[in-house]
């Protein structure tokens, strides 16, 4: 990567879209800006966000979105919570890459944090605990394709974002959802034998269990290098495609 290169990083959540502008060494070279995720979050009402969120930020070359659903090549195809009904289908890759003139690299919000904290040696694991159960998947350092966990039954018909999402914490306190994050804990622990497991997102700071040594509980500022990282993936590693904007075709003829 260039050394003077600077990566918009984006964060698309089902609460608020947080932006920043990081330098070649995942430091920020503008303070990270937030602002509410739009009721009745539409493709185009998310972008109208994404654009003033930028709009006084400084220079970039590149883009990394985070987005909370299942990408395909920058291609949405679901959207939990955000809706997956006007959402599916869309490129909102495409859509981003137009409107700010650069080429984006987007994929699942947990597949990007995750790219930040990982150590890079056998099988790593990233959830991330907010308004759902997000996950992503690393083998050596590789990206591997992703899986929406958080959409497998695990007690009473209730899949995991229905048993420990946001909405099951505040109605049944921490001492309950602390119950159920460990059993959810010690099911990875059963299913995917990993050798680390990162937890993130905004309610992990209410786990107050005892965690195994290869559990670490890391920010969202730990991740910050994921969208530098992003792009240090070569494009038929695994699961990244590079979206160029509409212009960039039409220059190239």
């Amino acid at each position: 990567m260039d050394n003077h290169t600077h990566i918009l990083t984006i964060d698309i959540g089902g609460s608020g879209i947080k932006a920043t502008v990081l330098d070649q060494h995942a430091h920020m070279v503008v303070p990270r800006k937030r602002l509410d995720t739009p009721e009745h979050s539409s493709p185009d009402k998310v972008l109208e966000t994404i654009t003033e969120l930028v709009e006084d930020f400084p220079p970039f070359e590149k883009i990394s979105v985070g987005f909370p659903g299942y990408v395909k090549n920058g291609v949405i195809i679901t959207a939990p919570n955000l809706g997956t009904d006007q959402w599916s289908g869309v490129n909102m890759a495409q859509m981003i890459a137009d409107a700010l003139e650069k080429p984006v690299r987007l994929v699942n919000d947990a597949d990007l944090l995750g790219l930040g904290v990982i150590e890079g040696e056998g099988l790593e694991l990233m959830i991330t605990l907010g308004t759902g159960l997000g996950t992503a998947f690393y083998l050596d350092g590789h990206l591997m394709p992703h899986l929406e966990l958080a959409h497998h039954p695990i007690r009473d018909d209730k899949d995991y974002d229905q048993y420990i999402g946001k909405a099951e914490l505040k109605k049944k306190g921490r001492k309950t959802w602390n119950k159920r994050m460990k059993r959810v804990l010690q099911n990875m622990k059963t299913v995917f034998n990993y050798d680390m497991l990162f937890v993130g997102g905004g309610s992990s700071k209410y786990l107050d269990l005892k965690l195994d040594d290869n559990i670490r509980i890391v920010s969202n500022r730990d991740g910050i290098k994921g969208g530098v990282n992003l792009w240090a993936i070569e494009e038929d590693d695994l699961c990244v495609k590079t979206i160029f904007p509409a212009t960039h075709s039409i220059e190239k003829n």
